[in-house]
């Protein structure tokens, strides 16, 4: 049995990526949250007016033996865009930034490999603008924010935005499906 390890990503809303991350085999938890600022246990509302420098993130508890980083970091640079600054579709600001925030060196590692070689091979057209830090300064989301597509499937922006990641998600990865 391998130990679990954690990761973190932000790919814009927490809601788009925590709906995908909890179809993926081998991820045990995934937890909505801010990262990567300079607030104390900030507050959605604080995140929200860009001043605490957190991203919404989501928290990935995994078990490597199952899924690798490599395949957890494949599905992210297919279900967010990496090459918008501080922006994902209509959401804007900097938490929304693409963010891989690791917690091992290879994890880092694995992050700098994929992203040297989607730009090698020019897989955006444009340049990834996703950054690659160290986790820091992690304080979960309100509790309202977890499972948020799970048990709101028909509001709006879910129907809009998270589904259509998922569908995405279990089309192309449908191998590491739960």
């Amino acid at each position: 049995m391998s130990d679990k390890q954690v990761l973190v990503l932000g790919g814009g809303c927490f809601w788009c990526t925590e709906s995908v991350y909890k179809e993926v085999r081998g991820v045990s938890d995934v937890e909505s949250g801010y990262s990567n600022g300079h607030t104390k246990q900030p507050s959605y509302e604080q995140v929200c007016t860009g001043s605490t420098g957190h991203n919404e993130v989501v928290r990935l508890e995994y078990d490597p033996a199952e899924v690798s980083t490599r395949e957890l970091l494949e599905i992210f640079f297919v279900v967010h865009d990496p090459t918008t600054l501080n922006r994902q579709g209509n959401d804007v600001g900097t938490q929304y930034r693409s963010g891989i925030y690791f917690t091992t060196p290879e994890q880092a590692a694995e992050a700098q490999a994929i992203i040297a070689e989607l730009t090698q091979a020019n897989a955006f057209g444009r340049p990834i603008v996703t950054e690659v830090k160290p986790l820091d300064n992690y304080w979960p989301a309100e509790a309202y924010h977890q499972d948020f597509f799970e048990r709101n499937p028909h509001q709006g922006y879910c129907m809009a935005v998270a589904a259509p990641k998922v569908a995405k998600f279990r089309k192309t990865f449908a191998r590491l499906a739960k």
